[in-house]
């Protein structure tokens, strides 16, 4: 890394430095990614320290953990070098050039069945980025304005007026049971559906109720929900080995069906899905960032029922 400094004396390589650090948590991973040796780069850190007057990284077990100090300047530090990055590039960012970790953000049914296309499309053309899924939070932290993701995509109900969304389509509740289920003989009336199985359902912050319930209060019904966890991948496991009643995006049907289950319309009138993308004004002129939002874009258009 070449030394470029201000007038002050301050080395502006630091910043990308450090926007690297607390990217990877790793002055091995780092020192990969900036092409220093890691004794180069651990001198760096200790510069960054020095100039900062925070350890920016501390030793937790193996691994290394951002400072509160540092979570706080993350954001800050990413979007400075971003528009660095913008402001000497010379023209559009040929995406075959980019060597760069985007962070997703995302209900892990959705990154499993769009993430195997997403990958290769970078594999073609963008073969130096990396993508990190991260699933939904319990909390609906504001992870964009913080940096900790690049990118949202799913259900965007964020209610932070700095974050950027776009609406791409709308997806629908499916059922899912296991084949044999018996539901699945005769007619399926918005009462069986309700009484004639026990329920799973499937909630970040541990819920046991949901939209199904307040449909089914409509017509004077109640369903008897036993279980319920966190993921969708993790219910399609319980639903294969179990008489329980599942629920499903349409979108995400693949995985279901990739298991033996079987999917079906749910009997009742239920709200639409929005899918679309979120992310933070500071991506909005960054090239690299457009390309990724225009992948994610065209896949999930593509895959649109």
């Amino acid at each position: 890394m070449t030394q470029s400094t201000d007038p002050t004396g301050l080395d502006l390589n630091l910043l990308l430095a450090l926007d690297v650090l607390l990217e990877e948590q790793s002055v091995r991973g780092a020192a990969r990614r900036l092409h220093l040796s890691e004794p180069a780069t651990s001198r760096t850190l200790g510069r960054i320290r020095k100039a900062l007057g925070d350890p920016i990284l501390v030793r937790a077990g193996r691994a290394m953990v951002p400072t509160p100090y540092a979570l706080s300047v993350r954001a800050e530090v990413g979007a400075v070098v971003e528009r660095a990055r913008a402001l000497f590039a010379s023209g559009p960012t040929d995406p075959s050039t980019v060597e760069r970790t985007f962070t997703v953000l995302g209900q892990d049914a959705l990154a499993a069945t769009l993430g195997p296309a997403l990958l290769a499309r970078a594999g073609r053309e963008a073969p130096g980025v990396r993508l990190r899924f991260l699933n939904e939070s319990r909390t609906d932290a504001p992870t964009l304005r913080e940096g900790v993701a690049d990118l949202e995509i799913g259900v965007i109900d964020t209610v932070h007026p700095e974050v950027r969304t776009e609406h791409l389509l709308d997806d629908r509740m499916t059922a899912v049971v296991r084949a044999g289920h018996p539901l699945l003989r005769g007619r399926l009336t918005r009462r069986r559906f309700a009484v004639d199985a026990d329920h799973l359902v499937v909630s970040r912050r541990g819920r046991l109720h949901g939209p199904i319930d307040t449909a089914l209060a409509e017509h004077g019904l109640r369903r008897r929900v036993v279980a319920g966890v966190g993921t969708y991948p993790a219910s399609l496991f319980l639903l294969r080995d179990t008489d329980l009643v599942g629920l499903i995006g349409a979108r995400s049907r693949s995985l279901a069906e990739s298991l033996g289950l079987v999917v079906f319309e749910v009997p009742l009138d239920l709200p639409p899905l929005p899918l679309g993308l979120a992310w933070h004004p500071r991506h909005d002129a960054d090239p690299a960032h457009a390309w990724l939002r225009g992948c994610v874009r065209d896949l999930l258009l593509d895959r649109s029922d």
